[in-house]
């Protein structure tokens, strides 16, 4: 890489920190940006998935007021997402990169009308459905493990009709997930596959930093306006997606 090369690099993983800590799909930053520097899709998703595991440490420490009382049930779910970003990483490795090219964008909407049409979250006679909040940490970390891009928008989304939470608290727990499954896959692919290190580097230490401003600014916004931050990125993410 040049120098304006690395440059871009540095500067899409701190933006891409900064989205992920706030609302998620910070990889249709970086991802992108990998290719347009000259490495191939495999290479740019993997090295992308390890670079943004420091990014997500910094997010959730970031919102660890709204973690507090929370660490059982990021246990709980982070099984979920262990197993299913297991299997997401070995689906990279064996599958054509086309495989997820249709459903993606039809998730993403689907999200962001469960977001939309449910402005507050389902109050549980029975308390949380931590069951359907496996099954939902294991399906999303299985695209988390793939490719990632937006699975902030659609774990958050799943997670508001599983639990009676704050949605900024839900937030919380979505940016733990997301980072257990980028560091699942991130290991996984450090053993068995070809990770570009120099741009995993850049990415790591622009993620770090964005995330953690991300973090900072993105945990005061008032639960309505993140609702409806995440269903107009929703819409454009699952546009970009579809006209590409």
């Amino acid at each position: 890489m040049t120098v304006l090369e690395a440059l871009a690099v540095l500067v899409a993983g701190a933006v891409a920190g900064g989205v992920n800590a706030v609302v998620g799909s910070g990889s249709l930053i970086t991802f992108p940006t990998l290719l347009a520097v000259g490495f191939s899709p495999v290479t740019a998703n993997v090295s992308n998935c390890v670079g943004l595991v420091p990014g997500g440490v910094s997010g959730s420490f970031g919102y660890r007021r709204e973690l507090e009382g929370q660490w059982r049930r990021c246990a709980i779910l982070g099984v979920g997402t262990v197993i299913g970003a297991i299997l997401g990483g070995i689906l990279l490795l064996e599958l054509p990169g086309e495989v997820f090219d249709a459903v993606v964008p039809a998730l993403i909407l689907l999200a962001v009308a469960l977001m939309a049409f449910r402005p507050t979250p389902r109050q549980h006679e029975g308390g949380d459905n931590m069951t359907a909040g496996v099954a939902a940490s294991f399906g999303v970390g299985i695209y988390g493990g793939y490719f990632g891009a937006a699975q902030g928008i659609i774990l958050i989304s799943l997670l508001r009709l599983t639990f009676s939470e704050r949605l900024q608290v839900l937030n919380a727990i979505k940016n733990v997930l997301a980072g257990v499954a980028n560091a699942v896959a991130g290991l996984l692919f450090i053993f068995v596959a070809d990770v570009a290190w120099d741009a995993a580097a850049l990415i790591a230490a622009g993620s770090l930093v964005g995330a953690a401003v991300g973090a900072r600014y993105g945990r005061r916004i008032p639960s309505e306006i993140l609702r409806r931050v995440v269903i107009v990125y929703g819409v454009v993410v699952a546009g970009i997606l579809i006209f590409t």
